[in-house]
């Protein structure tokens, strides 16, 4: 197998893996998706990139063990939740309101 070949593989399974994720996360999903209140749209986008980015992972990891490839995702949330924290830390103090629902 070439490397164009392999490239293309990789990016069939990619969308294979986010198509089949994505498509039952917004079975149950969809109406936050379409509906209005901004908070619950941004945290489903922000779960369609999370599953995204685990349809990469696993894809681009074939050759690795299950265990490694769990190691790169949580490792990736890991690094996320604190940019997070330190994104929260730099509040610039307005009294903007928060959806917590």
């Amino acid at each position: 197998m070439g490397k164009n070949d392999k490239t293309e593989a990789t990016i069939e399974n990619r969308v294979y893996l986010f198509e089949s994720l994505a498509a039952a996360f917004l079975e149950k999903a969809s109406a936050d998706l379409a509906g209005k209140n901004p908070a619950r749209r941004a945290r489903v986008i922000r779960a369609l990139a999370d599953l995204a980015f685990v349809s990469c992972a696993v894809a681009d990891t074939g050759d690795q063990s299950p265990k490694a490839v769990r190691k790169k995702v949580l490792s990736a949330v890991e690094l996320e939740e604190a940019v997070d924290v330190a994104v929260l830390a730099q509040d610039d103090g307005e009294d903007e309101p928060h959806a917590e629902d």
